[in-house]
């Protein structure tokens, strides 16, 4: 029986319409979000890196996982697989964004942490794991492939080892005059709501989000069977691009809350999640291996997003104080690789 999503797509109008709709659902979310995370973060003592990094950091990319998931299933793995990695790129340059946003010095030097690097390192060897993966033979165990379990495994694994980095670190960052330490603050009327109400709103906030990511990717596949665009463009360019929006408003939002590092947290949190996308995606997908479903073009923004992740880490431990137009090298670099990703997979 055929698929009802590919024998009934959307018209275009109205897809683009969901895009610009669910886009708008996304950024009220996430600045809500943000608020109700750095309150959180300092009620339970968790810190603004590991809490962005692992809560927003799900809370963010719901959107993203409901979107691979769905176009997984839909028989449309490039899709999916573009949506995951496109979405890495371009919550990559969101630091950039957001680094406009801090008026002081360049966002990577003020937001200096040892979680936040051991993060961009995390996601470097998942980044790496996917690529390994479409490279392996094109087996599977209970239909999941042999890589999508070393990221699932990787993943808890680097949560345990930043967590215990945090209890007796053996590397700090110097802390300079533009260094905004990580410290309670006040939040307003949210400090009056109960730790149980908190969390409440928070996981509600995220399902939101998520709910949004349902009818993008509707409107997606809509868009690539009905207009002709490549997998690859809408997934990682146009999908990718709504589904960095939830990350990059976060990111602007704790920047302007004086709260840098849980600014790079998100970004960071949020791709390792998007990363382990690919993992709900090969479930998802019944056709055998998604990695080995990645053509050309998904293996090209995979690879543009590895180039770009360690940009921001280097980034991070240079900690250049000022650079070119209010930016560190890192964010000069960021918004050109990323022009240049899009210029390529357009033509």
């Amino acid at each position: 029986m055929p698929d009802v999503l590919t024998s009934l797509p959307w018209p275009t109008g109205p897809s683009i319409a969901v895009f610009g709709v669910a886009g708008a659902l996304t950024v009220l979310g996430s600045i809500r979000l943000v608020a109700l995370g750095d309150t959180l973060a300092d009620r339970t003592g968790w810190g603004e890196a590991f809490f962005g990094a692992v809560f927003i950091g799900l809370a963010t990319s719901l959107s993203g996982i409901v979107m691979t998931a769905v176009t997984a299933a839909a028989e449309q793995p490039q899709l999916g697989y573009s949506n995951a990695v496109g979405g890495i790129a371009a919550q990559t340059t969101a630091v950039a964004v957001a680094d406009a946003f801090h008026r002081r010095a360049n966002l990577e030097h003020a937001s200096a942490s040892l979680s936040n690097v051991l993060f961009g390192v995390l996601l470097i060897v998942l980044l790496s794991l996917v690529l390994l993966g479409r490279y392996t033979p094109d087996v599977t165990v209970a239909g999941l492939h042999p890589a999508s379990l070393a990221m699932v495994a990787a993943y808890l694994g680097g949560l345990h080892l930043v967590r215990r980095s945090g209890a007796s670190p053996l590397w700090r960052a110097v802390a300079t005059a533009e260094t905004l330490p990580d410290i309670s603050q006040e939040h307003g009327s949210l400090d009056r709501t109960s730790s149980s109400r908190l969390w409440v709103r928070f996981v509600a906030v995220g399902l939101l989000v998520a709910m949004g990511g349902w009818a993008i990717a509707r409107a997606a596949e809509s868009l690539v069977l009905g207009t002709g665009l490549s997998a690859g463009f809408v997934g990682a360019i146009l999908m990718g691009a709504v589904n960095a929006l939830p990350e990059t408003v976060t990111a602007v939002a704790a920047v302007r809350r004086g709260a840098p590092t849980l600014a790079i947290a998100a970004v960071l949190g949020g791709n390792s999640l998007d990363a382990l996308n690919l993992v709900v995606g090969d479930v998802a997908y019944r056709g055998g291996s998604i990695y080995h479903a990645a053509g050309d073009a998904q293996l090209f923004v995979t690879t543009s997003a590895l180039f770009m992740t360690a940009i921001l880490l280097g980034g991070l431990l240079v900690r250049q104080a000022y650079g070119w137009g209010r930016l560190g090298f890192e964010g000069i670099l960021l918004l050109t690789s990323y022009a240049a990703m899009t210029v390529i997979l357009a033509t």
